[in-house]
């Protein structure tokens, strides 16, 4: 059985968008492409109904590239248990009540037993301090915290 990669929209978004001349974003858009074509096969990629509806807003021509990129990724149910998880992460927990969105999609990979979460997002999701709060809020409420990293520190996996 292969690892599981819940696959955040960011990720999404650099895979199909147009070439950066900001360093730091060519650099990420180049690294998730590398990830994409050489990695992505050894595991199996997850997304959700919140991932999909980020990826059909915006100009029309980037919608289709986002959604022809995960074509057949199959789709977690956001269910109860999920979005009370997620309600508890905002009141109580790690996550800052302006972004209940990246609690959800932490909550989804959790009940769901997701063993990566892959995004760029480095304010709220990959970031070092951010993570072991939430691992430690998930551990604490009876879930095993997925891996929250980016495409890059996912090469070797």
């Amino acid at each position: 059985m292969k690892p599981s990669v819940y696959v955040e929209t960011s990720v999404i978004s650099y895979l199909t968008g147009r070439p950066s001349r900001d360093v730091i974003v060519a650099g990420r858009q180049a690294l998730t492409t590398e990830w994409w074509d050489a990695c992505r096969n050894r595991f199996d990629l997850y997304v959700s109904p919140l991932v999909l509806t980020e990826v059909e807003d915006g100009d029309p021509a980037a919608v289709e590239q986002r959604l022809a990129a995960i074509p057949g990724v199959p789709a977690l149910a956001v269910g109860d248990e999920a979005e009370a998880l997620a309600r508890r992460m905002v009141e109580d927990g790690p996550m800052p009540k302006e972004y209940p969105e990246d609690a959800l999609l932490i909550a989804v990979c959790a009940v769901n037993g997701i063993d990566y979460l892959v995004t760029w997002n480095a304010t709220h999701l990959a970031n070092a301090a951010m993570r072991r709060q939430v691992e430690r809020f998930l551990e604490g409420a009876g879930y095993a915290c997925p891996v929250i990293c980016t495409p890059e520190e996912l090469m070797e996996a």
